[in-house]
């Protein structure tokens, strides 16, 4: 049976004219015509709308070999398998990973920008440069550092919290609906390049921009040469990370949704036994680094307590995954 004579056969079995098909799918009443008659196709979403209208599978409308009593008992079989993830979610949390993605991105790129303005003044009141005292140099230089990090913070915070409906995702083991898996996979195909490509920019960008510091470093230039070349370090750091945060944040909503990668079965039981221990290692990090930066002054060196802190973090999960949950 093709999917014309099944259209046909599921509008008759529910007492449905072209006319209520087409106004509750949202298209037109030709449209549906066309369908019936093999004229043309109905594309994905339309496809995806009819399985859930109909109450059957995806594969049972696109596969001319399935029939119904197959893809009931399909579907039977599905209800056992916990929460079933309907394409309507998984498009929702695609959209809303991709708006949380960038905001994620720049809150880490601002919090790695917010001392730059500091230690350029920094710099400048020691040179006597721009006509600024120190005074005024610490406290022009932290109060922007402050601003930039309590706006990453509410960035953060708000972008979090419409993704926390999600959460499940994460923690949770659970189905995809029929059809979504391979939604989802195509998606994942055609970001594939751009997340390569993302990942490749921000990992050179952060590698490269301690150039001009050596470079300046070895002309034996003033001070405050070496001082720019730093801001330009962060800044360059920044973009760098804001690539490869907002890339691998797309790239991770994929792996949630397919359940591979960090996100099997197994490693979601191994994340909520470390879940207590992330939230604590990584306020322990942010104390670390503000305290230290405080104390010194040095900004320009601080910053190395965070990839220092992503090196060591992978060995946290490791020692809690070989206990007993």
């Amino acid at each position: 049976m093709i999917i014309a004579d099944k259209i046909i056969s599921q509008r008759k079995k529910n007492g449905w004219s072209q006319e209520e098909l087409a106004e509750k799918l949202g298209v037109s009443r030709q449209s549906v015509s066309k369908w019936e008659s093999g004229l043309s196709m109905p594309d994905l979403n339309k496809i995806i709308a009819m399985s859930a209208l109909f109450g059957v599978s995806t594969d049972y409308l696109l596969k001319d070999e399935l029939e119904e009593a197959t893809a009931s008992e399909t579907n039977d079989r599905d209800d056992d398998t916990g929460r079933v993830v309907s394409a309507e979610e998984a498009n929702r949390f695609l959209r809303l990973t991709a708006q949380h993605s960038w905001r994620l991105a720049l809150g880490v790129a601002l919090c790695i920008l917010s001392p730059i303005l500091l230690i350029l003044l920094s710099g400048a009141a020691s040179a006597g440069l721009w006509g600024i005292t120190e005074p005024v140099a610490a406290a022009v230089g932290l109060c922007v550092l402050l601003l930039l990090v309590g706006g990453a913070v509410a960035l953060f915070i708000f972008s979090g919290m419409r993704l926390d409906e999600f959460e499940y995702l994460e923690k949770d083991e659970f189905s995809l609906a029929y059809g979504v898996a391979g939604i989802v996979e195509k998606k994942r195909e055609e970001h594939h390049l751009r997340y390569c490509a993302s990942l490749a920019g921000g990992v050179l960008l952060c590698i490269f921009s301690v150039l001009p510091l050596i470079v300046v470093g070895a002309m034996a230039l003033a001070e405050f040469y070496l001082v720019v070349c730093v801001a330009l370090l962060l800044l360059l750091c920044a973009v760098g990370v804001f690539l490869i945060v907002s890339a691998a944040c797309v790239h991770g909503s994929f792996e949630k949704l397919l359940q591979t990668g960090d996100y099997t079965a197994e490693n979601k039981r191994r994340l909520r036994a470390t879940d207590a221990i992330s939230t604590a290692y990584w306020c322990v990090a942010t104390a670390i680094y503000l305290g230290i930066s405080f104390l010194t002054g040095a900004w320009h060196i601080t910053w190395v307590v965070w990839p220092v802190a992503g090196v060591l973090w992978p060995l946290i999960p490791a020692l809690f995954g070989n206990r007993k949950a």
